[in-house]
């Protein structure tokens, strides 16, 4: 019996003043409201607050502390989220962080396809936020009033102004100052397709199939095929001649080391940079099982990463514009009279209504 149906023994949060019995003082109800406020930023993308808030591809949490959990008007809940839930029961503060320190734990097959949230303190600090919105999506009178209080009991110090700012003697511009060399190497995590940058490591087809159920299928599809307007991974062979060609890892990408980049870099959507280097050996092992380019006992590692060509790898060229005459720095560009005669429409784009009718 998952957790979730356990009978609940703390206080359901419904208002703000019981929160400030929770947290002491409106001072330190307000920096937990105001922290959880940009926690909740790393949500915001697939659950909408705020008045106006609508369904995305999680339910609008407006309210989420006085509701039923489970239950909102016009949003389908996956079956595995609404077994969980003995009928009619709300959210409390244990089982909400229950909940957000790893859904896909406590309630697996969840279509919340989210890592969680570890710390304890920002769990509290999100659930705070929530208490404090309303079901209009307004925060509460009373947040509002300890965060205003907060803000005057606290001594502003008086603006600085650019005059009297000491001019850094670095840069063309002259603004902050020069990167660590461990700041560079932080943001210096590029691959290059000849494997200059990619980290040592492996991972094989099927734990990267076990990842990619847990934390990308929900966007792409059980077996690549995308979800709704998210992208299509895999599939695709030989319709890049066609009308609408299905661009995807195996019909079209040129080079491995762009789906390595890729999804160490942004993925998953709403928790980048969560994955370690294993992980995203063994995700992009798997998508290579998807797109027929290895079996499914394949292991993918540092050492035979550059041995692998994408099929459509041949059809990129170099970009060598350049070179050529019209963006050569010694020509200046033609602006008026370029060609003799009168400007033809040779090609339409596929959209007609951007190319005009007549020429």
């Amino acid at each position: 019996m998952s957790k979730l149906k356990q009978p609940f023994g703390f206080a359901i949060f419904k208002a703000a003043p019981l929160l400030l019995l929770i947290f002491g003082s409106n001072a330190l109800f307000a920096n937990d409201v105001e922290k959880g406020e940009k926690l909740y930023r790393q949500c915001a993308g697939c659950h909408q607050v705020g008045p106006g808030a609508s369904h995305a591809f999680g339910p609008q949490l407006n309210g989420v502390m006085e509701r039923v959990a489970a239950k909102v008007e016009g949003y389908d809940f996956s079956s595995a989220f609404t077994d969980a839930m003995a009928p009619d029961v709300k959210w409390n503060a244990s089982s909400l962080s229950a909940f957000l320190e790893s859904p896909m734990t406590n309630i697996p097959g969840t279509k919340m396809a989210f890592p969680g949230v570890k710390s304890e303190d920002d769990r509290a600090s999100i659930i705070a936020y929530l208490a404090a919105v309303d079901v209009d999506g307004k925060l509460a009178t009373t947040a509002e009033a300890a965060i205003s209080a907060d803000e005057s009991n606290t001594e502003k110090q008086p603006r600085v102004l650019a005059a009297d700012v000491e001019i850094p003697t670095h840069g063309v511009f002259h603004l902050g100052r020069v990167a660590l060399a461990e700041e560079v190497a932080a943001w210096d995590i590029d691959v290059r397709p000849d494997g200059e940058g990619l980290p040592k490591g492996s991972g094989d087809a099927v734990a990267g199939g076990i990842i990619y159920d847990a934390q990308c299928a929900a966007c792409h599809g059980d077996f690549g095929e995308g979800t709704g307007r998210w992208p299509v991974l895999a599939g695709g062979l030989g319709t890049l001649t066609d009308e609408r060609p299905e661009k995807t890892i195996g019909s079209y990408w040129p080079y491995l080391s762009t789906v390595y980049d890729y999804v160490r870099r942004a993925m998953p959507f709403g928790n980048a940079r969560s994955l370690s280097d294993d992980d995203v050996y063994s995700v992009t092992a798997y998508l290579m099982y998807l797109n027929d380019l290895v079996d499914e006992d394949f292991e993918l590692t540092s050492d035979n990463f550059v041995e692998f060509r994408l099929p459509n790898e041949e059809n990129f060229i170099t970009d060598n514009r350049s070179e050529e005459p019209y963006f050569s720095g010694a020509v200046e560009p033609c602006m008026t009279d370029c060609i003799p005669g009168v400007a033809t429409v040779s090609q339409r784009a596929r959209v007609l209504d951007v190319t005009p009718d007549q020429n």
